[in-house]
C-alpha cells in the first residue's frame, strides 16, 4: 500500500469527521496539494448535504439534519472501531510484521464497507425527504414538555421518513409506539427509541395490509406488547 492509499481509504472518514484530530489535520493538509481527493470529499459533502425541501411551510428544527445523518453514520462507534487498527497497525511497523499489518488492512477496509454501507443509507434517507410529495407534521406533548413527530412522505416509492424529537424517554417498562391509521383499522409499526436529545428516526414502507393508509398515530403502549389496537395514552392522531 503506498503512502497515497490512505487518504483513498480516509476520505469517507474525513466527511464523516471520523478522524482522530492529528489524522484530521494530517487529511486536511493533504487536501491542499491533492485535486483528486479534493474533488471526491467534495462529492462525498454534497451527497450529506442538507437540501431545501421544497415543501412549505414546514421546515427541519436547527441542527436536526445533522443528528439524523450522525445518528446513521454513528462516528463514536467508527471511532471505537478504529481503536484496534491504529493498534494493529502500529504493531505491524514496530515488529515489520506482515500478519499485523494484513489484519490491519483488511479492518480498515471492513470500517470502510461499513462507513460506505452508511453513506449509502443517507442518501437513501435524504432522497425521500428531498423528493417529499407532502410534509405533515403533529405536536406531541408528554410530562408537560413539547415535541414534534414529522412525517416525510415520497408517493413514488409508498415509503415515509418519520422523524420523533423533542419527547422524553419513554419510561421503564413503555414505548413509543407508532401506528398507520387505515380505512380498514390501525396497523401497528415500529416502536421509537427517542428522548429529549435523540431524535428517533425512521424510513418506513407502506404497510402490506390493512387496506389505504389514511392517517398516522403515536402511542404509549407497554413494552413487547403485541395488540391489534392501541391500549395506551394516545399522543398523537394525525389523519392525512
Amino acid at each position: 500500500m503506498n503512502p497515497h492509499d490512505w487518504f483513498l481509504e480516509h476520505q469517507a472518514a474525513f466527511v464523516a469527521r471520523a478522524l482522530e484530530r492529528d489524522e484530521e489535520a494530517t487529511f486536511r493538509s493533504h487536501l491542499a496539494g491533492c485535486a483528486e481527493c479534493r474533488e471526491a470529499v467534495a462529492a462525498l459533502e454534497r451527497d450529506l448535504a442538507w437540501l431545501p425541501m421544497g415543501t412549505a411551510p414546514v421546515a427541519p428544527p436547527p441542527g436536526m439534519p445533522n443528528r439524523l445523518i450522525q445518528g446513521v453514520l454513528s462516528p463514536r462507534r467508527l471511532r471505537q472501531r478504529a481503536w484496534p487498527i491504529a493498534i494493529a497497525a502500529s504493531l505491524g511497523l514496530i515488529a515489520g510484521g506482515a500478519i499485523a499489518t494484513m489484519m490491519a488492512g483488511r479492518q480498515t477496509r471492513m470500517v470502510v464497507n461499513d462507513l460506505n454501507q452508511r453513506i449509502a443509507a443517507v442518501r437513501d434517507t435524504l432522497s425521500i425527504t428531498r423528493a417529499a410529495s407532502w410534509v405533515a407534521q403533529a405536536k406531541v406533548e408528554r410530562d408537560g414538555k413539547q415535541g414534534m413527530l414529522m412525517i416525510f412522505a415520497d408517493e413514488k416509492t409508498h415509503r415515509w421518513n418519520v422523524v420523533l424529537r423533542d419527547v422524553p424517554a419513554a419510561p421503564a417498562g413503555e414505548v413509543y409506539q407508532f401506528w398507520f391509521i387505515t380505512d380498514q383499522g390501525m396497523v401497528r409499526s415500529v416502536e421509537f427509541a427517542a428522548d429529549q436529545d435523540n431524535p428517533g428516526f425512521v424510513t418506513l414502507p407502506m404497510p402490506p395490509s390493512g387496506g389505504t393508509v389514511m392517517g398516522a398515530a403515536l402511542s404509549v403502549e407497554a413494552s413487547h406488547s403485541v395488540g391489534a389496537a392501541p391500549q395506551g395514552p394516545m399522543l398523537v392522531h394525525l389523519m392525512l
